[in-house]
């Protein structure tokens, strides 16, 4: 499980972003201190660091600029300073990423999920995985062949493609909008009950129950977890 530090001081914007990093399988501290808040993400135990620009103790910028001194993990900057000069500076100290304020809970989720994964490509931490084995399902990367309990499940390409994303991000909630652009792109033509669609069917092959899946879950107005 990925571990997520969050350096805000508005406490209400800051527990609204921890529940829904939590939603998504994230585990999150808040530190509304901009000293405190760099020591603790100096210590190593995070996966990614969320960071204000206007803090008490330290500011944003300069929380940015020593973390990259001595690590390289992703950092996004997450503030109501919209003005160009405010971007272009946060980016040139070192931070990955920069959100204005207000901004969409599903966007930051993407987006901290779319830099842990090219921070863990670019620093060779997630091995390449050939095989996807959880509960009796196993997905063969190599062969683009699954089974179920040993037996092989025919999939169409869409189908493959939809399951192998989800059950390599465990855990993590997305939407039908993700999912359509991340499977059938962003300039396909199509409407997003196709990935409803799909899912019925995967559920169809893989589950013993489909009406009670085990491995794909549907959260009611948000999307769709693979549970790992």
């Amino acid at each position: 499980m990925k571990h997520i530090l969050i350096i805000e001081d508005d406490i209400h914007i800051a527990e609204l972003e921890r529940d829904y990093l939590r939603l998504n399988g994230y585990t999150v501290d808040i530190v509304p201190d901009g000293a405190l808040g760099l020591k603790r993400a100096l210590s190593g135990i995070y996966d990614v660091v969320l960071v204000d620009l206007m803090l008490p103790g330290k500011d944003g910028y300069e929380i940015v600029r020593e973390i990259r001194k001595s690590m390289e993990i992703p950092v996004i900057i997450l503030s109501a300073k919209t003005e160009d000069i405010d971007i272009i500076r946060g980016l040139a100290v070192g931070a990955d990423d920069y959100l204005t304020k207000p901004f969409r809970f599903a966007e930051l989720v993407a987006r901290v999920n779319s830099h842990i994964q090219r921070y863990e490509r670019l620093t060779g931490k997630r091995a390449a995985m050939e095989v996807i084995s959880h509960k009796g399902l196993e997905i063969n990367t190599a062969s683009r062949k699954v089974f179920v309990d040993g037996k092989e499940v025919p999939m169409t390409t869409k189908e493959y493609d939809l399951l192998l994303f989800l059950a390599s991000n465990p855990n993590i909630v997305f939407s039908k909008e993700q999912l359509f652009d991340k499977i059938w792109g962003e300039d396909s033509v199509g409407d997003l009950a196709t990935v409803a669609v799909h899912i019925q069917k995967i559920r169809k092959k893989v589950e013993k129950d489909p009406a009670n899946p085990v491995y794909i879950e549907t959260l009611w107005g948000t999307g769709y977890r693979f549970n790992g």
